[in-house]
């Protein structure tokens, strides 16, 4: 037994000692992805959104169905001269809409287009979460490569410095040359400091976005595959965006908002059922039970409203109008979104192909300038504006880099691609027709009852 405890701890230490020589797995920009759409309370706040517009659905089925209900009463009468009756009733009734020339209908399909152009606007949410989790990663990433920059940046410095102290020892320059490389130094410290706010404030943003602190990231993603063209990338916008969909259902449901409006001046024609019983006292003093039951149809329909149900109808027109407008300022703004955020990455491609160009040639002065200074022929300062040039060359690509990969995700977002199915995240989404489906017909025993609570656990967070 000693002995194999004593191969169990060696193999247990072998073990640690082998995930310490192991790196930690770089987090990706899918982890930030991931985490911000399990994380999101805003995403959590819409999806009860919708649970609440499918219940509206199921409240629309429910106006077809009897509405059943019992009184029960018990009065007290006193008679002066002392005589009492104690009377009590039961009663139950029935009562349902047979025929109301499909106003129920309609409300019943108005909701139904609200649950779906509330789906859009899920969809919608959730693109603007990822999209924050997105810019959230590229801005620790930038912030990052800034620091490592400018902190490079100050080793440098330090040693020119004291290479000018040492060079201002011998006789060879002015102690005005060391106070320049001292002010330098200063200043690319107090950027260093700048910069390690920048990061501090941009992983407080990430924690924000993904509900965690940034680790250890790799090398940037390679960008999305792009449509040909901006054409072809304002189609597809045209036919996905989620913005464009909500509207579209919007538009459908204002149609049929009118249909209903219209409908509204129609006769209703109702059934009813009551069943009832009373004890109490009769005519000659005597207590009895009484019982009986009622059959009834009632048809009827408002034939003056003042007013009321010809401005109603009005008004669901102009709503109509209202949306239709709106559907049409919202297709062309998606449009001019795309085609802004396409220009935009053509521009910060050449942006970064000069920059490239820029940082070669400011290497290319920086080292002559550095040889210069050495000979005799180039002050400390002309070295100091060189490696300044340099810096911030550099400092500019960083910028730039986040900034194109950031634009295409922005892209994606424009045209409605920017959801964990079309980025292919590979985890379980939320499904928001399994809840529909199980509060559609309104159910309302205890074993429906029972089978929403298990839809409930199932679709919520994973």
């Amino acid at each position: 037994m000693i002995r194999i405890r004593h191969f169990a701890g060696v193999a247990v230490a072998g073990m640690i000692a082998l995930a310490a020589t192991v790196p930690a797995r770089a987090e990706t920009l899918a982890d930030a992805m991931v985490a911000a759409y399990r994380h999101s309370a805003l995403m959590d706040q819409n999806r009860a959104v919708l649970r609440a517009a499918d219940e509206d659905v199921a409240a629309a089925a429910a106006a077809l169905r009897p509405v059943i209900q019992w009184v029960a009463g018990h009065t007290y009468r006193y008679i002066e001269g002392g005589t009492e009756q104690n009377t009590s009733t039961l009663s139950l009734s029935a009562q349902m809409t047979l025929f109301d020339f499909g106003r129920s209908q309609l409300a019943i399909d108005i909701a139904k287009e609200t649950v779906l152009a509330t789906r859009e606007a899920l969809v919608g949410i959730e693109q603007d979460v990822i999209l924050g989790a997105t810019e959230a990663y590229f801005n620790v990433w930038a912030a990052r490569e800034q620091v490592a920059l400018q902190a490079n940046s100050v080793r440098v410095l330090a040693q020119e410095r004291q290479a000018a102290q040492d060079r201002f020892d011998v006789g060879e320059i002015t102690v005005t040359d060391v106070s320049l490389a001292d002010a330098q130094l200063a200043a690319t410290r107090a950027r260093l400091a700048s910069a390690e706010g920048d990061l501090a404030t941009a992983e407080e943003r990430y924690l924000a976005a993904t509900g965690r602190r940034p680790g250890r990231f790799g090398a940037p993603p390679a960008s999305p595959r792009l449509p040909e063209s901006v054409e072809a990338a304002r189609g597809v916008a045209q036919r996905t965006h989620p913005s464009i969909r909500q509207l579209q259902r919007q538009a459908a449901a204002a149609e049929l908002g009118v249909a209903a409006a219209a409908a509204e001046r129609n006769p209703t024609v109702t059934g009813s059922v009551g069943l009832s019983s009373q004890d109490g006292p009769t005519g000659f003093g005597f207590n009895t039970t009484t019982s009986g039951a009622t059959v009834g149809v009632e048809m009827s329909q408002t034939i003056y409203s003042g007013g009321r149900l010809p401005s109603a109808h009005r008004k669901a027109m102009a709503q109509r109008d209202q949306v239709r407008a709106a559907l049409l300022n919202s297709a062309r703004s998606v449009s001019q979104s795309v085609g802004t955020t396409w220009s935009y990455i053509e521009v910060v491609k050449a942006q970064i192909r000069a920059i490239d160009q820029q940082i070669l040639a400011a290497q290319q002065a920086y080292d002559g300038v550095r040889e210069e200074a050495m000979l005799g022929a180039r002050t400390t300062l002309d070295v100091l504006d060189a490696e300044q040039s340099l810096l911030s060359a550099r400092a500019d690509r960083i910028s730039a880099q986040a900034n194109l990969q950031l634009a295409h995700y922005q892209l994606l977002a424009a045209m409605g691609l920017l959801t964990v199915e079309n980025l292919k995240l590979g985890i379980p989404t939320y499904d928001p027709s399994e809840y529909y489906k199980a509060v559609r017909e309104a159910p309302y025993t205890s074993r429906q009852g029972e089978n929403l609570d298990r839809v409930l656990r199932a679709i919520g967070r994973n």
